[in-house]
């Protein structure tokens, strides 16, 4: 059965619609901002340009998937979750979240999240293994992808060089329940 329904996937408290050019000005505002940016790798400063391109190359090639997150009451958009650089030799795929309205954080949501794009992932991509990457001081993203579904594989230490310095990473993964592992 598939996840996705009518052109989203209906969680609880919130749902996940496919993301389109017209939500890239909220990407924009999200990813640049200081709720958002020190948690991931690229920290640079995120344009227009490099967000068209990321739909171009990564989103309408299959390569990833990216949905934004709205509220169920109020259809707002509050942030986004993707999943990204299909390996299909191997079925992984890495996946990512953030809540880009910062007066969303601490509510609980983002194991919500987790869950519907790991089911989606897993129901309607039939992927094997999703996993992640997460600073290792970011514990509450390292705590709601575990609520989520994700399990800790490894410790990454000095993994990345980000800012100026060597940041330790944690490497969290999920495999697919129902499939065959061989």
């Amino acid at each position: 059965m598939s996840v996705l329904q009518d052109g989203k996937i209906q969680g609880k408290d919130v749902y996940l619609r496919p993301i389109t050019v017209d939500d890239t000005d909220d990407i924009i505002r999200w990813r640049n901002s200081d709720s958002v940016r020190p948690y991931f790798i690229y920290q640079k400063p995120f344009t227009r340009e490099g967000h068209l391109n990321w739909l171009r190359t990564m989103i309408d090639t299959g390569k990833g998937y990216q949905f934004i997150v709205c509220e169920n009451e109020t259809d707002r958009p509050i942030g986004c979750t993707y999943v990204r650089d299909y390996d299909k030799e191997h079925n992984k795929i890495e996946y990512g979240m953030f809540l880009g309205e910062k007066t969303e954080t601490g509510k609980g949501i983002s194991a919500q999240i987790v869950r519907m794009t790991l089911d989606y992932c897993f129901e309607d991509l039939k992927i094997h293994k999703v996993f992640c990457r997460i600073f290792a001081d970011n514990i509450p993203s390292i705590k709601g992808c575990e609520r989520g579904g994700f399990r800790r594989e490894a410790y990454l230490e000095d993994e990345v060089f980000v800012d100026g310095r060597y940041r330790d990473m944690v490497l969290l993964a999920a495999i697919n329940p129902r499939r065959d592992r061989g």
